[in-house]
């Protein structure tokens, strides 16, 4: 996604132990997500079930703004902090914005040192910026809905085409169009998003 790699670039630099991301968290699940942490801290976590024992996670919904994994005053009875920093996640900041109907939770790593203070504010920027571009559309055109229903329904380009007595090329366009708003990389994504959003 060309609005969102360049952000993400900067993101990976500035947290080399790596991130997560959760963007416009509804009923307990992010619309999107982005992660790099290390595989074997992604399988350990998943394992733990620290999703729901998460102090960031539950920090974030409490809280707006940006705390170092040190500053966080929410206990940690199955200690996630200390098993993290068996996986190099040593240092971590966690950013959280949004409404909290549509909160964005974020948590970075380093092994090396603590961030600083200029760091926290250009991620916290960043993290600002991506559930700004994120935000989900309000609605999407008759047309473009139409293209996806039939495309979700099982329908090849030239069938959907036809039933909407369009040309193939058209029915192209309008799922292009359908993906840039819902900043889809794929049909099939694009048509998971507007399910996800209430828009189909």
């Amino acid at each position: 996604m060309p609005v969102l790699d360049p952000i993400l670039k900067t993101l990976e630099r500035l947290a080399p132990a790596g991130y997560f991301i959760g963007l416009h968290i509804r009923y307990a699940s992010p619309l999107m997500q982005f992660s790099n942490y290390n595989q074997d801290w992604l399988d350990h976590y998943t394992e733990k079930a620290y999703a729901l024992r998460d102090p960031t996670i539950a920090w974030g919904f409490s809280t707006e703004g940006a705390a170092r994994w040190d500053e966080i005053n929410i206990p940690d009875p199955f200690g996630l902090f200390e098993e993290a920093k068996r996986f190099g996640l040593t240092y971590g900041l966690t950013v959280s914005c949004g409404p909290v109907r549509s909160r964005t939770i974020s948590s970075f790593a380093r092994a090396d040192r603590d961030f600083a203070d200029e760091e926290i504010e250009e991620i916290t920027g960043l993290v600002r910026r991506l559930h700004d571009v994120t935000e989900p559309p309000e609605s999407l055109t008759t047309a473009q809905i139409e293209a996806l229903r039939l495309i979700a329904a099982g329908d090849r380009h030239a069938a959907a085409a036809a039933k909407l007595n369009i040309s193939e090329s058209a029915l192209k366009a309008r799922l292009v169009s359908a993906r840039q708003k819902l900043l889809a990389r794929t049909t099939a994504e694009a048509i998971q998003r507007a399910k996800d959003y209430r828009l189909m």
